[in-house]
């Protein structure tokens, strides 16, 4: 796992915001500011629904201190669709970006788990990718790790993030 100091990957990645699919740019997003790159295992599953939920609750906050929210995860681009759009999550407030190979998360040293046999999200519908593990990180608008943490509660994620890029 990358840790603070480190120069983080700039990647580009197929992403949604608010239903509709777009070209994410990490290189263009640290062009304004600090960003926040959050991992989180699955789409419509307990401990991420609430993570994305509470960065949705506090767009607003991360905005005003200059910074830019985008969450990876191993979800197809068409499960993000929905999910980005959901009053209940993101609210159409933040982008969430695909990992389906696992290519972003192995660039910044995180090993996706194998897809659980007969999962089901919150809906009743078969999660069949492989986990990312909650990790987020604070990427300063130099590119580099300003922090990274993942024993945190998912809500405490989104807490030490904003406390971050507003000290920034």
């Amino acid at each position: 796992m990358l840790a603070k100091g480190d120069v983080a990957p700039v990647f580009t990645a197929q992403a949604s915001l608010a239903g509709n699919e777009f070209n994410f740019s990490m290189k263009k997003a640290l062009a304004k500011g600090p960003v926040v790159v959050y991992f989180y295992p699955s789409a419509y599953t307990g401990g991420c629904d609430a993570e994305a939920h509470a960065f949705a609750e506090m767009k607003e906050k991360f905005t005003a201190a200059g910074a830019t929210i985008i969450g990876v995860s191993g979800d197809d681009i068409k499960r993000l669709n929905t999910f980005s759009a959901d009053p209940e999550y993101c609210a159409g407030k933040f982008a969430v970006a695909s990992d389906a190979e696992g290519k972003i998360a192995a660039t910044y040293g995180l090993v996706i788990s194998p897809p659980r046999l007969g999962m089901k999200d919150v809906r009743g519908i078969e999660v069949n990718h492989g986990f990312i593990p909650r990790t987020t990180y604070v990427i300063g608008k130099d590119g580099k790790i300003v922090a990274v943490f993942s024993s945190e509660t998912p809500t405490a994620h989104v807490e030490k993030s904003l406390a971050i890029v507003k000290a920034l």
